[in-house]
Parts: structure tokens; C-alpha cells; sequence
């Protein structure tokens, strides 16, 4: 879903945030991976940002599917601002997981973005979620 833009010269330009439900299941990664590129590309962000957050969604997505309860959505959040684009990419769990940091898809996952962080909430339902973050090339981190 995308914010409503307040004015006509806004419209031309990537919406600020924007949220995207597709089934869990591994043929769905594709379009979280399409849509994130494009958000970055219509940011002009450079083409070696796109690509790595293109890349970076795709393993986090590709990470957390498995992980999903049957049935149920991969949510993903993109949020973009002047510095960088975060996206938040979460599933429902059978019951409390972690995806190991010590795996060949977290050095992925860590290469590619600025900065990734695991999220998960106990309880019923249970969620996982992966936070990433990658800039535009040119500016600072904070």
C-alpha cells in the first residue's frame, strides 16, 4: 500500500513508503525482489545500489519462506527516504525461530546491506522478520 502523495509534483517519484503481501512460498521472492529494484531505481539510486538491494531482499525473502507457517503471507515494508531504502521483510513461524548468523546467506545478506537486523516476536502468532537497509551510494552512514 502505497502513502497518498499531497501534491502533483510528489507523484512523478517513488511513493515514501510501500508494503507488499504475497504467499509465502519460494515463486512469490521474485516479485518482493522486482519491486524492491524498482522503488530504487525510480529513487535513482545508482545501478550498483539497485542491484545489491535487489539482491539482498531476494536471499532475505528466500531465507524467511521456509520458515513460514502453510498458508500465510510474506509481508514486505519498503521505506525510503532521502539516505536510504529499509525494507522489513516478515512471515508468521510455526513457533519462535532464528536464522543462524554463522550461515553462508547472513554474510550475504551482511555484504549487501548497510545494515541487517533479525526481528522476531514471541507469542501467537509468532514473527520473524529481517530488517535491511541499503544507501544510496554518496552518502554517510549514520
Amino acid at each position: 500500500m502505497a502513502r497518498p502523495s499531497s501534491t502533483l509534483a510528489d507523484e512523478d517519484g517513488p511513493p515514501e513508503d510501500v508494503e507488499v503481501r504475497v504467499p509465502a512460498v519460494p515463486r512469490a521472492v521474485v516479485t518482493m525482489r522486482t519491486v524492491a529494484a524498482d522503488l530504487a531505481a525510480r529513487a535513482e539510486f545508482t545501478l550498483d545500489a539497485v542491484a545489491d538491494l535487489r539482491m539482498a531482499v531476494d536471499e532475505a525473502c528466500s531465507s524467511l519462506v521456509p520458515l513460514a507457517r502453510p498458508d500465510t503471507k510474506l509481508t514486505c515494508t519498503f521505506i525510503l527516504d532521502e539516505e536510504r531504502i529499509t525494507v522489513t521483510a516478515t512471515v508468521l513461524t510455526p513457533g519462535p525461530e532464528r536464522l543462524p548468523t554463522d550461515s553462508f546467506g547472513w554474510r550475504i545478506l551482511t555484504t549487501l546491506a548497510d545494515d541487517v537486523r533479525m526481528l522476531s516476536s514471541t507469542g501467537d502468532p509468532f514473527r520473524l522478520a529481517l530488517r535491511l537497509s541499503v544507501r544510496r551510494l554518496g552518502t554517510e552512514l549514520s
